[in-house]
């Protein structure tokens, strides 16, 4: 039997039933007598280009190792789902077992939002003493320009006197 890995893009109006369609497919390949080595949910992301009008979708890994009999009732699953809008198979050299550089990076994204969720609340309130500091930087630049554009004004006039003298 060979390893596989597989990447699927699912509608996300359909997030909610990826659990589902996730046991699917591992009972497909376990009933043929192969293993799912890791299964993996990226969540929503944004795709790169849009597909069917949609900016968005559901993300899911798994690597199995299966006969063809079993590759190709997934493929027709995959071709024939609506739900789901690209698939990619990728055959391996051995099975993968740990979690790979996405789920790595969304855990890390989560752990950071986590710590920056209760900064936030702190930075509003001490923000609102600043934007009205801010305000008047804001007004004194423009001043500044106006008092550059008055004097060169002023030197153009001088040049127009100049020429017509």
């Amino acid at each position: 039997m060979r390893h596989y890995e597989i990447v699927l893009l699912v509608h996300p109006d359909q997030s909610e039933q990826v659990p589902s369609m996730l046991e699917r497919y591992q009972s497909v390949v376990e009933e043929r007598g192969g293993k799912v080595h890791r299964s993996e949910d990226w969540g929503r992301l944004q795709l790169a280009f849009t597909i069917a009008k949609l900016h968005k979708a559901h993300y899911l890994m798994i690597n199995i190792e299966c006969d063809k009999d079993a590759l190709d009732e997934l493929e027709g699953i995959f071709r024939f789902n609506d739900a789901i809008l690209r698939h990619l198979i990728v055959r391996k050299d051995q099975a993968e077992t740990e979690p790979s550089v996405m789920l790595k990076r969304k855990e890390s994204k989560d752990e950071r939002e986590g710590k920056r969720a209760p900064r936030d609340s702190d930075s509003d309130s001490e923000s609102s003493g600043d934007g009205d500091t801010s305000g008047d930087d804001d007004s004194d630049r423009t001043e500044d320009t106006e008092d550059k554009s008055e004097s060169e004004d002023a030197s153009d006039d001088d040049e127009q006197q100049k020429a017509e003298a």
